[in-house]
Parts: structure tokens; sequence; C-alpha cells
């Protein structure tokens, strides 16, 4: 058998090769953890967006259970302790929401009077902007007269420096529930 022979130019030309080759090579590799990173967490991303469609669509659905506005029933009322729907007061921390629950004697009589005065099924809630959706989605159907609308202020006791922040956090939640299929009345009217 022959062995070829090789000068010393060839034998380093093609050690250059094997070590090209195997630059190449580890540098695809590389280049291949990268790609599989990348769509690991687009995979990761994917799931999360999916997750959180299926959560709004289970949202909208419980706010299903209200009925569609009514404007007529709510277009005359200007005075925010007149509103019976759930009401939405900002402040730069927490989210005042105010409720009247239904009252719970179905008779005519006496309604409204010294012994049924309707501030007396009147609750106000502190709540996170984070459990907005959840504090409604609790909300008993009685406490939606109007049908699914809410009433937004911005709290008048509010610090006014804190006032462009407070408005970023009306402008994020009216986004959120008109998502949700609520219809929102702000107040004052703009």
């Amino acid at each position: 058998m022959l062995i070829p022979v090789i000068s010393s130019s060839q034998f380093k030309a093609f050690a250059a090769i094997c070590f090209t080759m195997t630059f190449l090579l580890s540098g695809c590799r590389k280049e291949e953890q990268a790609v599989s990173k990348v769509a690991s967490t687009a995979a990761a991303a994917e799931h999360k967006a999916q997750a959180a469609s299926a959560q709004k669509d289970q949202q909208r659905a419980q706010l299903a259970r209200i009925s569609l506005p009514t404007k007529s029933r709510y277009v005359d009322v200007h005075e925010p302790g007149q509103w019976a729907n759930p009401f939405l007061s900002f402040d730069s921390q927490m989210i005042n929401l105010r409720i009247v629950q239904a009252d719970a004697n179905p008779s005519q009589l006496g309604k409204g009077g010294l012994l049924r005065p309707s501030a007396a099924r009147r609750q106000e809630l502190q709540i996170r902007q984070q459990d907005l959706v959840e504090a409604l989605i609790a909300l008993p159907e009685s406490a939606w007269p109007y049908g699914r609308v809410v009433a937004i202020e911005e709290s008048p006791l509010a610090d006014k420096r804190q006032r462009p922040a407070i408005r970023r956090q009306i402008e994020a939640a009216i986004q959120q529930l008109n998502d949700l299929g609520v219809v929102v009345d702000e107040w004052p009217a703009r």
C-alpha cells in the first residue's frame, strides 16, 4: 500500500482547513443554540398570550350575564350619589368602588323612605387596579340596574401632582373595561 507523501505546505493547508471546519461547526452549534433559545422564548410568549386571551374570553363570558346597558336609564343622572351602577373613583394608590345593593324588599310601600333608605344599601370598597375586573365580575346582577355600564371619575381629593399618573390609570382602566364589553361613562363628562 502506498502512503501519499505530502509536503509541509500541504499539511499546513490541510490543518488550516480542518481548523476552519471545526470553527465553523462550533459556530453553527452556537447559532443553533441561539436559534433554539429564541424559538423557545417565542413559544413561551405565544403560550402566555394564548393564556391571557383565554382569561379575557372567560372574563367576557362572566360579564355577559349582565344585560347590555340602557342609556335611557342613566342619561339624566348627573349626581354621583344618584348613580345606581358601580361607580369607580381613582386615587393615586387605590380605586374606590361604590356599589348600591338592590332593595331586598320587592314592595313599593316605603321604598326609599325612613325604614328603607337607599343609603343603607350603598357600599364602598377600596381595590387595587389589577383587581378591578375581578371585583366587577364578583358583583351580583342586582348591582347593575342600568346594564353593563360603570361610571369613572378622578377622585376630587387626589393630590394635584398625581393627576397625570391617575389619568393614565383611568385611561388604562377604560381600555381594559371596553375590551371586556363594559361601557364606561366618564365623570365629569369630557
